[in-house]
């Protein structure tokens, strides 16, 4: 989506009469969302008159096509300002990340600086590298610019930044990400001007914005899909952001500390689809092909089954990687320090206690950091979907204390760039507020580039999310609030409906996510939580209905038979235990779709409410400029 375009003159005109700022602002309104902040808005101000003197250049045309805050596709990122023509031969588009720095400090971890924004000292991404990983991620999820052959040319613009202070933004340890996106300082904007006409000097016969924005988007990905890839060295997923700072961290912890007598644990915070597990795969191929020892641990073993058997599937040179993926039990009884990193996906799921029986080992963060030289938690505390659950930022920090380990925790080490749920922050805070978790500001909607339909009867919602089962990648998952009778008995239903709904359990979690069979089943949190789909159907059960103008919950309609996430309910410390729980799980359920999410009601008051609640959400739409 593009929040404003125009061409050249249109956008120094706005420039000029001083209403840039004012338009960008109202459109933002207009599309049905807010800015981000009081900041962004006196950046615009700051920044938009700097680039407009720099497009004051008789060698570009007046009519090439400028394009403002630009999201992109399946992300939660915008693209601050591009220009889009051609050079002679070939149509590009130049992309320009604009920041208002006078200075930065260098570090020695890759393509990170420290720079005051956001109104404290940071851990950030080079501007180089982020301009290049904004354009590798239209690269790779436009089709149409592919075919087109449309050259993406990243650059940063650091408008305020002293000539005095070059060196701390150019340091030769940024070498490489210069080269992929240069950088042009606050004296530079004569180079920059001619940097911008040597790509774009004369218009294009072609939309190029329209192919930006409209183009053909490539089959999304899934961590699932790609692990085999990632494991061998390719580059799947490019990080962004947070998450490329997340990364650089614990790879340099690593470095640092392999031959010192110092332990370190790194805490990752982070909702749904933020990048959590891709940075944990990454990490772990990057560690291990540097000869060093590592391993990926979740207490579910949905995601371990399946990363494991995507790699082994007809690559049995690689099938001893399967040892790889540990359950979070596996730590017992392992010596202190064994593996140089050890790093926890799901990080929330840890328990006290290991074993098939519950019976063996003390606390399973405190055995996992002491096997470790280095470990790292991947956490959302929002995710923590069963009473046994022990995975907290103050549980970690306080093992990490009694261990010696220092603790890495900090706002930098913060994931936001949202990934699912068609980049749509706001979908995610519609969740929270429509769950009654907490209150957002997406009390009335969020905006609907994300594909979610409600649907009061299940075997429409089912035969409709069959066609969007390309690729085997839609399901149908569940609040665990009916029987599992077919486990002993693979004749039997577990889930009937109104309307002659009928539908098993899956019969296997570990293989829910890639059986090509698995689709006719249904899943639940245990099948699916770290594993994403490009569809879910989610059915909500009586464990959660809309009473007294509210959204309540019942925790006496789970099947607490086989259903061990809650149980042992006496106390009102349980029941809102409880509560929190069955909140948490349907808001992980809701959250698994890359595209979209359908949802069927079994009480219709909930049904009713969820869809007047979205019937408020307001759509976006292009908004064009002039």
């Amino acid at each position: 989506m593009i929040v404003y375009s125009g061409n050249k003159v249109q956008f120094q005109t706005d420039v000029m009469n001083g209403v840039i700022a004012d338009k960008l602002d109202s459109l933002f309104s207009d599309l049905g969302f807010s800015r981000e902040s009081k900041q962004e808005f006196e950046s615009w101000k700051n920044s938009l008159p700097r680039i407009g003197m720099v497009l004051s250049n008789s060698h570009i045309d007046d009519n090439v096509q400028v394009a403002l805050e630009y999201q992109i596709p399946l992300t939660s990122k915008r693209v601050d300002f591009m220009v889009a023509g051609s050079d002679g031969n070939r149509d590009n588009v130049v992309i320009v990340e604009l920041k208002q720095w006078t200075d930065c400090t260098p570090t020695t971890r890759e393509n990170i600086v420290k720079a005051f924004t956001g109104g404290a000292e940071r851990d950030v991404v080079h501007p180089s590298q982020q301009a290049y990983s904004y354009a590798k991620l239209i690269e790779n999820f436009n089709e149409d610019v592919r075919v087109n052959n449309i050259g993406l040319i990243p650059c940063a613009y650091l408008h305020n930044f002293k000539e005095t202070n070059r060196a701390h933004i150019c340091n030769e340890h940024y070498i490489d990400a210069l080269n992929d996106a240069p950088v042009f300082l606050q004296e530079d904007g004569k180079m920059l001007s001619d940097f911008i006409s040597k790509h774009v000097h004369s218009p294009s016969e072609k939309k190029l914005f329209e192919i930006i924005e409209y183009g053909k988007l490539r089959p999304s990905k899934t961590l699932q899909d790609t692990i085999g890839s990632i494991m061998n060295g390719s580059k799947e997923f490019e990080m962004i952001d947070e998450q490329y700072v997340a990364y650089s961290t614990v790879l340099k912890l690593v470095e640092k500390t392999i031959d010192k007598d110092e332990k370190h644990t790194v805490i990752v915070q982070g909702g749904p689809g933020t990048g959590k597990s891709v940075i944990a795969v990454n990490l772990l191929s990057k560690i291990i092909n540097n000869s060093r020892s590592c391993v990926y641990v979740t207490k579910n073993s949905a995601p371990r089954y399946v990363f494991s058997q995507k790699l082994t599937k007809g690559k049995h040179k690689v099938s001893y990687l399967k040892g790889l993926f540990k359950s979070s039990g596996a730590f017992v009884d392992v010596p202190k320090d064994t593996y140089d990193c050890v790093i926890v996906d799901e990080a929330h799921r840890l328990n006290m206690k290991s074993g098939l029986y519950g019976n063996m080992g003390e606390n399973q963060i405190k055995e996992i950091i002491n096997a470790a030289k280095i470990s790292v938690f991947f956490i959302d505390e929002d995710q923590i979907v069963t009473m046994k659950d022990i995975g907290t930022v103050r549980e970690i920090k306080k093992q990490a204390t009694a261990l010696g380990s220092t603790i890495h925790c900090n706002d930098s080490l913060v994931l936001t760039s949202q990934f699912r749920c068609n980049g749509s922050d706001g979908y995610l805070a519609f969740l929270d507020s429509m769950l009654g978790i907490r209150e957002t500001a997406n009390r009335d909607g969020f905006d609907l580039d994300y594909d979610i339909k409600v649907f009061d009867d299940a075997c429409t919602m089912r035969e409709e999310l069959r066609k969007k089962n390309t690729e085997n990648k839609a399901r149908m998952i569940a609040g665990y609030c009916y029987p599992w009778i077919s486990d002993k008995d693979k004749s039997q239903i577990d889930i009937t409906l109104p309307g002659g709904f009928k539908a098993q359990w899956n019969f296997s979690t570990t293989e829910f996510a890639i059986d090509v069979e698995s689709f006719e089943q249904v899943g639940c949190i245990h099948s699916t939580q770290g594993l994403e789909f490009d569809y879910v159907g989610v059915i909500i059960g009586l464990d959660m209905q809309y009473e007294n103008d509210h959204v309540e919950t019942d925790y006496k309609q789970r099947y607490l038979k086989r259903d061990k996430t809650i149980e042992h309910v006496h106390t009102e410390e349980d029941r809102k235990l409880a509560d929190k729980i069955i909140r948490n799980t349907y808001k992980t359920l809701l959250s698994r779709g890359q595209k979209g999410c359908y949802v069927y009601c079994q009480d219709p008051k909930l049904g009713q409410y969820i869809s007047e609640r979205l019937s408020k959400c307001k759509r976006k739409k292009s908004a064009i400029a002039g």
